[in-house]
């Protein structure tokens, strides 16, 4: 089971990554599941949310889109349906009918395209298929989430007896509203509206003359609201119509919310399920700010990343405006530590979280901003010592915590941990912290763990230019400006250019010359030697892209010449053709001429006709001969493609057969082969063309096929015949 610390998430910033990640969910629930998401607990688990993340993404290219996931949560209505006899608002129904719809929908949806999204559709399955909820609702509430006239009998008899009181109200109340108004006794407003009441607005003087009840006066008291008696009758009968009314819609919520009750798990299911789509499609849509993807996922213990970004750095640079550099780091049996070092403020930091950040996005279903060509495996436990541990609450300096972390290491430590140490060691006496950090390496190497770590260290420097699955690293700094270049470079420790960046920042060079005296010298050397072979490498470098640069120009400028000459090779060709056309031409011409003067001297036709039959036989004798020639020329050249072709198919063969006779030594397989001799019927192992050996010739059978001959190994030869 794989079980990932909080302080890792926390050192390497993931609770940021899920807040960032929560704003792009458009449900409650949703945002609540993204911010407290964590690495799933095994492997299955992985591989299933991260197919369902692909296949969310991949939707954005077929025609048809995932449905719409949104809902308002129920969570207060589930509540209320827990209580019994308990009622709920009709605003609660709305919800549920939203939930219900929806979640239908996808499950219909993911039915019908479950060849594309068979992981995603196996999310649906524990979840049943019901109209039942929003048949019953849509039964009683309308589109507007309002109870319905006919939701039963006795309600659209009640409603229909509110509309005749109204009709019966507005008729007698426009009767005395104009009985009174030509009297002269209302106001100039003439009506008004008390307590949901028609009333008269009538002026204190005549307010005795006009029948009915005072309902209120204005502020000033010149102005009398009176119910006109005409009206008060039908009122009675409306206000009894519309509390028979609320008691008819309280009973048909209470029979609507029982009716809903047993469906509590089911609303439960409904909720989980769209808020796991939401926030399986938030995932989509952060990783389109560093565009995200899926590497390949790897059985082998292996992490290649290839062009790897730390997401929350790209996307403050992409707001800003500001490059972001790419890293390619990989860690296999056979590089199993990387011990990075160099200059503060060089991105060592920031690589090592990179790395451990992309792996934890990983383990929790995520995409990544790597490459496509990356391949990355998943771990069990991921440990990480990054960033000031001085523990105030606990009374620790930075040692002793780091100390402690050091203890945890080494006891969880095993062939599927990825540890990740910032500044390793430090905190205590250089020499004896680096001894003691030293055989804390020592002992992960031992565990076959997977790491990275930064240090300054010289000592584990040299320890991991000793262990060849101990790799040095280091960030490429500009040794004139001394300026970061932000690019790992593996094989190579670095330089810390203590001194370098001291003098660059303006401390006096005198001073600068006095601290070189205090220390040792043979560290001085040590590290200007790295910081020589830095400066070396990058000089070679530079060499080697502009060596590279004026070799592909050259190979262009060759390809064009030899292309131009081929082009004038082949005119000249051409043009040397007709040349010996035009002569022969010419030649034939002149002797037809030489014949025609003969026959104009002699007129002997018998003469004309056997000498002009003797050039034509010329001509065709050429003509046979030259056919002859070509054909001859074509035969060569097909042999030639021919001998050439069962070369390459020979090579294959004997490849192929090599690749054989390895695996039968390694199954120790033996058998007897008969002894070849001249003369013998042969053919290549798994070929079909039989050919006769010629002689032997070191080691390889001549073998004649009739147009060609080819020498072959003699073990890769099959007796078909013995000689005679």
């Amino acid at each position: 089971m794989i079980k990932i610390s909080d302080k890792t998430l926390i050192d390497l910033e993931f609770p940021e990554i899920c807040r960032q990640m929560s704003e792009f969910c458009i449900t409650e629930l949703g945002r609540t599941k993204a911010l407290a998401l964590q690495p799933y607990q095994n492997y299955k688990s992985i591989y299933f949310h991260l197919n369902q993340t692909q296949e969310y993404k991949s939707s954005a290219l077929e025609e048809q889109a995932i449905p719409n996931h949104g809902f308002e949560s129920v969570d207060e209505a589930i509540k209320i349906l827990n209580i019994e006899d308990a009622v709920l608002e009709l605003q609660s129904f709305r919800k549920i009918l939203n939930l219900s719809e929806t979640t239908n929908i996808h499950l219909k949806y993911f039915e019908k395209f479950k060849h594309l999204y068979p992981n995603l559709f196996r999310t649906t399955q524990p979840i049943e298929y019901t109209t039942a909820i929003v048949d019953e609702i849509k039964s009683k509430i309308d589109k507007f989430g309002d109870i319905k006239n006919d939701a039963t009998p006795e309600l659209f008899k009640i409603r229909k007896t509110i509309n005749i009181a109204k009709g019966k109200i507005n008729s007698s109340f426009a009767k005395a509203l104009s009985k009174y108004s030509s009297f002269g006794y209302l106001d100039e407003i003439r009506e008004s509206v008390v307590d949901n009441v028609r009333v008269l607005a009538v002026t204190s003087m005549h307010k005795r003359k006009v029948k009915g009840s005072m309902l209120g006066s204005s502020k000033s008291g010149n102005i009398v609201y009176i119910q006109p008696e005409e009206t008060q009758d039908s009122e009675r009968e409306l206000d009894e119509a519309e509390f028979e009314e609320r008691e008819e819609i309280n009973r048909i919520l209470k029979a609507l919310t029982n009716f809903l009750r047993p469906f509590v798990e089911l609303l439960k299911q409904y909720q989980n399920y769209l808020s796991e789509i939401d926030l399986i499609a938030s995932k989509v849509k952060y990783a389109e700010l560093y565009d995200g993807l899926l590497p390949k996922i790897t059985d082998e213990k292996e992490v290649f990343l290839k062009d790897a970004f730390h997401p929350l750095l790209l996307i403050n640079h992409n707001k800003i405006g500001k490059k972001t550099y790419p890293q390619d780091i990989s860690l296999n049996n056979q590089q199993q530590i990387i011990v990075i070092s160099g200059p503060n403020a060089g991105g060592k930091s920031i690589t090592l979280k990179t790395f451990g950040l992309v792996q934890i996005m990983l383990q929790s279903g995520m995409l990544v901003p790597v490459h496509e060509y990356s391949r990355m495996c998943f771990f069990d436990k991921i440990l990480t010592d990054i960033g000031d541990n001085q523990s105030i609450e606990n009374h620790l300096s930075t040692y002793s915590y780091r100390l402690k972390n050091m203890r945890r290491f080494l006891k969880k430590c095993d062939d599927k941990t990825l540890f990740l140490i910032d500044e390793f060691g430090t905190g205590t006496d250089p020499e004896l912290g680096g001894a003691l950090a030293e055989t804390f390496l020592e002992v992960f190497h031992e565990k076959k763990s997977f790491g990275i770590i930064t240090t300054h260290y010289a000592n584990l420097k040299m320890m991991a230019n000793e262990n060849p699955e101990i790799v040095n690293a280091n960030m490429s700094f500009d040794s004139l400006t001394m300026e970061p270049l932000f690019e790992l470079k593996l094989g190579e420790a670095g330089s810390s250019f203590t001194f370098e960046v001291a003098q660059k920042n303006g401390i006096p060079y005198s001073l600068i010359n006095r601290s070189k005296k205090k220390v040792e010298r043979g560290k001085i050397r040590f590290d200007k030697s790295i910081a020589k072979l830095q400066m070396e490498r990058s000089k070679l470098a530079k060499t080697n892209t502009e060596l590279r640069s004026t070799t592909d120009q050259k190979r262009k400028e060759q390809e064009k010449l030899d292309e131009i000459n081929s082009k004038v090779q082949q005119k000249l060709e051409s043009y040397q053709e007709l040349y010996d056309s035009h002569q022969r031409m010419i030649s034939l011409g002149e002797k037809i001429d030489k014949i025609g003067q003969q026959y104009f001297n002699n007129k002997n036709k018998k003469l004309l006709f056997s000498n002009i039959l003797k050039i034509i036989e010329k001509e065709n004798s050429k003509r046979i001969q030259q056919t002859r020639k070509e054909e001859k020329i074509q035969r060569q050249k097909e042999q030639a493609v021919k001998a050439e072709a069962q070369q390459k198919v020979e090579k294959i063969r004997e490849k192929k057969k090599k690749e054989k006779e390895k695996s039968e030594a390694k199954a120790d397989v033996k058998s007897e082969r008969p002894k070849l001799k001249v003369g013998d019927s042969v053919r290549i192992q798994d070929g079909r063309a039989v050919g006769t050996i010629d002689k032997f010739e070191k080691d390889k059978a001549v073998v004649n096929y009739g147009m060609f001959t080819t020498s072959v190994s003699e073990s890769q030869l099959e007796l078909v015949k013995r000689a005679k």
